[in-house]
């Protein structure tokens, strides 16, 4: 694969960047190492630790991010954006029209480099010069760090190889695809194996960020639900969420306001599980943008409005964006009444009929923004580099509500144990009991998680992503999954997804 091709070819280990955390220890950046002579000293550990971690920056980070583009692909937004060729892969996952040549290369590509250093990592461990308890932790992060990695490659392009071991030159050429429940094979295992070893809690002061036991439970538990798992799913979930509406075993809580989770000052809340953490402090700039050493969440300044200003007094304050993933005219009504509107959904069409804002229409305009992670604070800029590429909101992978959610899918959509799930994440908003369902449950999620990538995989995993994308060019056997990438495909054993050829 080019990605190990490229690393291999230079000799290089990793770039030493430090984006996971404001509080996971800042390793500042000394040069390029070869893996021969790295790992010689506790410090040279750590740093290839945080080097793994970093590949969470996927998550948000960059222009070709998780969360645009996941988005995109879904019944409740559109690409948005400045034109048509805008952003050319998130236009054509909009339309499910993606082909191996304008599908972002980098989604493959990041993913494999966080394997990459995740597996130079575990083999070098064992004679590093550590204690055996550090040894087992940083085993046990950087096998869940690679399950996720794997998670996300499987679910994207489903048709993926698997290496658990540092390629050398001449083997990465070889490499042929494997059937994908061996890829769900060795992320079942590596969570397993990782969770003995991980902490219930960590100091928030020096290690938030960093994976726990109940981070690595839940996404046991979630990629055993993307299997169809269901009852392997549910137990790990349980352990997880513990009684619905209490503090879990692992001191996980929904937090009392929704609107807190979206505050950018709230990181690392009683409700996340897995946090992505950016900063203001990383100096990025337009050119190191988008190549894995800028630190900022590029999310927000491509969902914000173009060309916004304030009219009336009472107006929120946004810097102007990019117009990214508007929310849908549907989406917007299905969302109307409901206590989590304002938090989701930034309402500026009506703001402007209203003589209160202007802004400059983007592409697919509905007036409908992205609230979570529309930037309402211009960034506290702290030095040299670019403001709007130095956002420092973060984002979740995983939080309680969404495990609540999962558990109670995963239980079938019925029982007192669902029903007391699905409860508890309308109860914090205010909402009453409705009568638990798969289809009540499935509504829930698409409220409670609008605008955090997970729709479009939870429409593939139900089955629902032909009827609901049927207008949107869906076409069933082919989009559930992306092409692989063209450059991936030349001189290699890689053979393309179904349809794509």
């Amino acid at each position: 694969m080019k990605i190990l091709n490229y690393i291999l070819a230079l000799g290089l280990l990793f770039p030493l960047a430090s984006s996971c955390s404001d509080d996971f220890l800042e390793v500042e950046p000394k040069g390029q190492f070869l893996s021969s002579s790295y790992y010689n000293t506790e410090d040279q550990v750590y740093s290839g630790l945080v080097s793994v971690y970093d590949i969470l920056r996927k998550n948000t980070g960059g222009f070709e991010n998780m969360v645009a583009l996941l988005n995109s692909g879904s019944d409740d937004h559109v690409a948005g954006g400045g034109g048509a060729t805008d952003g050319i892969q998130l236009q054509r996952f909009s339309t499910h029209d993606l082909s191996s040549t304008t599908v972002g290369a980098s989604y493959w590509d990041d993913h494999y480099e966080g394997i990459f250093r995740a597996n130079v990592m575990i083999q070098k461990l064992p004679e590093a010069p550590v204690s055996d308890a550090l040894k087992a932790r940083y085993t046990a992060e950087v096998k869940a760090l690679r399950a996720l990695y794997y998670f996300n490659l499987v679910r994207l392009f489903r048709n993926i190889p698997l290496i658990t071991e540092p390629l050398t030159q001449d083997q990465y050429n070889t490499i042929t695809q494997v059937d994908p429940g061996e890829i769900y094979g060795l992320i079942e295992a590596d969570l397993k194996a990782a969770i003995p070893n991980l902490p219930d809690v960590i100091p928030l002061d020096t290690e938030a960020g960093r994976i726990t036991k109940g981070a690595a439970t839940a996404l046991l538990g979630k990629a055993l639900l993307q299997q169809g798992k269901n009852s392997e799913a549910a137990a790990q979930l349980a352990l997880v969420n513990g009684t619905p509406g209490t503090p879990s075993p692992y001191g996980y809580e929904l937090l009392s306001n929704f609107e807190d989770l979206w505050v950018v000052d709230n990181k690392f809340n009683s409700e996340s599980i897995l946090e992505v953490a950016h900063t203001n402090k990383g100096e990025s700039h337009w050119g190191i943008w988008g190549s894995g050493a800028d630190e900022g969440n590029t999310l927000n300044v491509m969902v914000g409005p173009r060309g916004y200003s304030k009219i009336s007094e009472d107006a929120p304050e946004i810097p102007s964006g990019w117009s990214f993933n508007v929310f849908t005219q549907k989406f917007y009504d299905i969302m109307a009444g409901d206590p989590r509107f304002e938090a989701t959904i930034l309402d500026l069409k009506t703001m402007k009929e209203n003589g209160e804002v202007d802004y400059i229409a983007g592409y697919e305009d509905t007036g409908y923004f992205l609230n979570k992670f529309t930037p309402t604070i211009a960034v506290e800029h702290t030095g040299a580099g670019d403001a709007v590429l130095n956002y420092r909101q973060n984002s979740y992978i995983i939080r309680l509500a969404d495990t609540y959610l999962m558990e109670a899918e995963a239980l079938g959509g019925t029982g007192a144990r669902a029903q007391a799930l699905l409860d508890a994440v309308r109860a914090r908003v205010g909402l009453p009991s409705v009568p638990v369902s798969p289809d009540a449950i499935a509504l829930e999620r698409r409220k409670e998680l609008a605008g955090e990538g997970h729709r479009f995989f939870d429409l593939v995993r139900t089955g629902k992503a032909a009827e609901a994308l049927s207008d949107r060019g869906f076409d069933t056997g082919v989009d559930e999954i992306l092409p692989i990438p063209f450059k991936e495909l030349e001189n290699t054993q890689l053979v393309q997804n179904p349809g794509y050829n």
